[in-house]
């Protein structure tokens, strides 16, 4: 057993240690980091990165807007999924085969990111965060995990016992389904919240106000802000060196800033995320 909690503890601190090196490089010199002297402790002590992260207007409105679209996505995501997943759990639901097989489809073949543009532009989702949801609103493999969970977690003989005592299927779906997969429910949100958190890309394409940006999306701006002027200032004597420095700390500002609030977050429903996992994998 100590051999093995060893062994664990090691791998623990081979998986941590690069957000570490990372926290580490945003609050240390650019120039001791890309020379290898930056480790464990921080080699010359700066907060630039972080404030000319935070000296941007548009971090804040970012920041809410990251909030906004994912508790929403969030919400909107594990509801769909709870709405597909557990009629697909029941058996003898007609057409069952036919609808797994249907999404099972839609994981491997899709149209494209232009058509995709060409349908939420003509649905006029262009410029509301609904376009952020409705096109992929359904994690095809977040709904197979869920129907395996409800096909082997949750007991058949208290759905039929409620029946017979004259529930309604709604009842039954709320009042014994969703109270009994509150740990698969927990894994979902997870997922969810750090699918909408981390995307940039889709609000890129759909959301073309830069007022409407969330915070990935504000942080690649100023990224490539601060790269651009970098290059522009490549003519000048010293100028790129210093823009340079700045640059690679606000590469490093930016990570810690993005992954803070999801790491704040995880530890407080790691027990359920372990429990729903493990109960919704897929059994031989």
């Amino acid at each position: 057993m100590g051999l093995f909690n060893t062994v664990v503890n090691i791998i623990l601190l081979i998986v941590a240690y690069p957000i570490y090196y990372v926290l580490v490089a945003s609050v240390s010199n650019p120039c001791d980091v890309y020379a290898g002297k930056t480790f464990f402790l921080p080699s010359g002590f700066t907060l630039d990165g972080y404030k000319t992260v935070f000296a941007d207007p548009s971090i804040l409105t970012g920041l809410f807007n990251s909030f906004k679209y994912t508790i929403v996505g969030t919400v909107f995501s594990v509801v769909m999924l709870y709405f597909t997943a557990y009629p697909l759990s029941v058996r003898d639901l007609p057409g069952r085969k036919f609808f797994s097989i249907f999404f099972i489809i839609t994981m491997y073949f899709g149209g494209g990111l232009v058509p995709t543009y060409l349908i939420v532009k003509q649905t006029g989702l262009i410029n509301s965060m609904w376009a952020l949801f409705l096109p992929g609103g359904i994690a095809v493999g977040n709904m197979i995990i869920m129907r395996n969970f409800f096909e082997n977690s949750i007991p058949k003989e208290m759905i039929e016992a409620a029946e017979i005592d004259g529930a309604s299927k709604w009842t039954t779906f709320l009042r014994i389904v969703v109270p009994l997969s509150r740990s698969i429910m927990a894994v979902m949100v997870v997922f969810s919240m750090v699918a909408y958190w981390n995307d940039w890309f889709t609000s890129l394409i759909y959301l073309p106000k830069r007022e409407a940006a969330p915070l990935p999306l504000v942080l690649r701006n100023i990224l490539i802000k601060s790269s651009a002027s970098a290059s522009q200032a490549s003519t000048i004597s010293g100028g790129f060196a210093e823009l340079n420095k700045t640059t690679e700390m606000i590469k490093f500002s930016s990570i810690i800033i993005a992954a803070t609030p999801m790491l704040m977050i995880y530890p407080f429903v790691q027990k359920y995320f372990e429990k729903g996992f493990m109960a919704g994998a897929v059994k031989g």
